[in-house]
């Protein structure tokens, strides 16, 4: 299986090629210039692997949530390398492939994946791994003040994302025994991560049209222009 996968929703900006067996990627954290940075990134993954797009199954993209401009980027790439080369697209929530990097890396049973969403908010989901060794969502995504975080029960888990900067989320498991140590605020979203959900998802059919590629924000009213927001 050979799928294309990125991702540009945080701080992070990454690309990763499935070759089969062969995973090649980049990876960087630029905090901005990601609109810059993708598309020398894709044509150097696929110049590394000695492939073109008309090769690939499929393209994977990060949906988001993360930041506004940084999903729309994400999802307009996708959408035009894919209407170009013929292709499918599936998007995958960067949330649950925060969680799945933590999973991978720190073998993680339950992991709260919490991205700093800005206007005091955090955009955040609970996931478990699987039997495969994939995560799944336990719940919904969702967005809330950091105070309305639900934790997992027990001390048992782990907390990754830009949101565990966020003090009054921290500050809450500081008297927790252990969960202090399992916190990962400086991981972010990869590409990586996202072409692993993907694959299953290409097996099974359940891919989109590009059209149908849609960024993901949680938090609508981000994309209401101001002066609207100024007459509600």
């Amino acid at each position: 299986m050979r799928i294309l996968a990125l991702d540009t929703a945080t701080e992070a900006c990454s690309v990763t090629l499935l070759d089969d067996e062969r995973r090649i990627s980049r990876y960087e954290e630029p905090g901005r210039g990601h609109a810059e940075r993708i598309l020398p990134m894709i044509d150097a993954v696929l110049g590394e692997a000695k492939r073109e797009l008309a090769d690939l199954d499929a393209i994977a993209v990060g949906r988001g949530p993360g930041a506004f401009t940084g999903v729309r980027i994400a999802i307009s790439v996708a959408q035009g390398l894919a209407f170009g080369a013929h292709k499918r697209v599936v998007p995958v929530s960067d949330l649950a492939a925060l969680a799945q990097r933590v999973a991978d890396e720190r073998n993680a049973f339950t992991v709260l994946a919490c991205i700093d969403a800005r206007m005091g908010e955090l955009y955040w989901g609970c996931y478990e791994r699987d039997p495969r060794g994939l995560v799944t969502l336990i719940g919904e995504e969702r967005v809330s003040k950091a105070a309305d975080v639900r934790l997992p029960p027990g001390a048992d888990w782990y907390g990754a994302g830009s949101g565990w900067n966020v003090a009054t989320l921290s500050h809450r498991v500081r008297s927790m025994d252990d969960v202090s140590s399992r916190l990962l605020p400086r991981l972010f979203p990869r590409a990586e991560e996202i072409a692993r959900l993907a694959a299953p998802e290409i097996a099974a059919g359940r891919t989109v049209a590009p059209e149908e590629a849609l960024p993901v924000y949680l938090r609508d009213h981000v994309a209401v222009p101001m002066s609207q927001k100024t007459r509600t």
